[in-house]
């Protein structure tokens, strides 16, 4: 029977079915039994097709007009997917899909037939090829729908990490750009110097003595490693011998000197070997010398750590190989994920802690794949412990016969029970938009089933484990 809503419908035959591409080999006995069975209707602009939580009433055939699929997260419109004509929808044959996920809301005048869900069984005890035609439209939902959400989810979590990845750039970066003004300003000031050095004879015993020591000196990777407290006591002391020697112009040699290990002792060996009225000059030229070792060494260090964090992305992303399953150490792609979230980690003042076994063989894994997996369970314990006190975060591997097994664990609140059968669910989530990198736990989910093994919850007030499991071989 059809029936109107405030205008004059189209009259669905078998030919309107036709023209959609799913039911084009589907015999006409069969199109029609579906005509015939299913209610047919007008949806006007802003009527609702469908809300969250309600139930999935039978398959919904589009005819005309727009249907617009979104959900909301904290009042803030999450748009899914726009429904044209042509689109089959709703309930399925053997779909496991009982209520609905989302908002439907017409955009434009649109006309629909749905057929019952009670009719889905006799639908394929009776017609075979409409039950093949309508589960092919459910596994190409599936399939389009898995790498829409998993591409935007990508993209998502790329956006979180690379701002926290600009946040950890930030520091060596201004470390080198600091490091460098301050050392050309540095060396602009030595011809002064260089002219008093040149001003004095040192013999070929001196020239050694100095030269031997200058090279001890920045080759000693031994430096100490001082209280503020015991530095200041030794800076002190260098600052009374120098003054009771007379020595000019070193105002941070005193810094330096403990710096590189030099004590009061080194400074009377050398007084002892170099003429007095010497020693200035000289000491003026090892200050100098000192301060460019440090500066050079700041430079150095900012670099590398440039050039360790960019080689984090670029494992972490894997971003110069394809999709292929390889053999892998799985302990670098959780540090790599660690780095990534340094920042995070940093700001909640969070101790981690690395229960590794290193004697696991590689495993055979898309590494890619479990990066996310990776920075999504550490991203949901760092946010579970904000405003914890103590926060701690445990990341544990260890073998089980022929599988691996990683845990991540929190010491924060807990799962609530109500909610731990739901956070496998697809865009189940309990954070605000804008928190974490917008993986779902149903993607890893998804992503560990792809290598033959499971990821499961345990939790209590005090201690969450999601635990991830699969085959070395997978």
């Amino acid at each position: 029977m059809i029936t109107s809503i405030g205008s004059i419908m189209k009259d669905i035959g078998v030919k309107d079915l036709q023209a959609i591409e799913v039911f084009r080999e589907v015999p006409e006995d069969q199109l029609q039994w579906m005509i015939d069975r299913s209610q047919h209707y007008e949806l006007q602009e802003g009527d609702m097709m469908i809300r969250p939580g309600e139930p999935l009433v039978g398959t919904h055939v589009i005819f005309s007009g727009r249907i617009e699929l979104y959900r909301l997260q904290n009042n803030t419109k999450q748009i899914i997917a726009e429904l044209l004509p042509g689109t089959v929808t709703g309930a399925l044959p053997f779909s496991r899909g009982k209520i609905a996920i989302a908002y439907g809301v017409c955009l434009e005048t649109a006309q629909l037939m749905t057929f019952p869900k009670e009719l889905l069984r006799d639908l394929v005890t009776s017609h075979y090829e409409l039950t093949q035609a309508l589960v092919i439209v459910m596994t190409s939902r599936v399939r389009e729908f898995t790498e829409l959400e998993q591409q935007n989810e990508k993209m998502m979590a790329l956006g979180k990490l690379s701002a926290g990845l600009a946040h950890e750039l930030n520091n060596p970066a201004a470390a080198i750009v600091r490091s460098s003004a301050s050392l050309k300003e540095h060396l602009l000031m030595q011809p002064d110097s260089f002219k008093s050095l040149l001003s004095i004879h040192l013999s070929h015993e001196e020239i050694d003595l100095l030269n031997s020591k200058m090279v001890s000196l920045l080759n000693n990777t031994n430096r100490p490693v001082l209280s503020m407290m015991k530095r200041s006591e030794k800076e002190d002391e260098i600052l009374d011998w120098l003054d009771m020697n007379n020595i000019e112009g070193c105002e941070d040699i005193a810094d330096n000197l403990v710096e590189f290990g030099v004590g009061e002792a080194d400074l009377e060996m050398l007084k002892s070997k170099i003429n007095h009225e010497d020693l200035s000059p000289v000491l003026t030229w090892i200050n100098n010398s000192l301060t460019t070792e440090r500066m050079v060494a700041d430079i150095q260090e900012a670099s590398k750590r440039i050039a360790e964090l960019v080689g984090s992305v670029k494992t972490f992303t894997h971003m110069d190989r394809g999709g292929e399953r390889e053999y892998v150490d799985i302990h670098v792609g959780i540090r790599n994920t660690l780095i990534m979230l340094n920042y995070k980690l940093k700001k909640g003042n969070i101790k981690v802690t690395e229960d590794f076994d290193l004697t696991l063989p590689p495993v055979k894994a898309m590494v890619g794949e479990l990066n996310q997996v990776w920075t999504n369970l550490i991203d949901n314990a760092i946010d579970a412990l904000e405003n914890q006190p103590n926060p701690e975060l445990t990341l544990i591997t260890r073998r089980d016969k022929e599988f691996v097994k990683v845990t991540v664990c929190d010491n924060g609140p807990g799962v609530p029970v109500e909610i731990r059968s739901k956070i496998f669910d697809p865009f189940f989530t309990t954070k605000s938009v804008g928190k974490g990198t917008g993986l779902g736990l149903d993607v890893v989910n998804r992503i560990v089933r792809q290598h033959r093994g499971t990821v499961t919850l345990h939790s209590q007030t005090g201690r969450t484990e999601f635990v991830v499991c699969f085959p070395f071989n997978g």
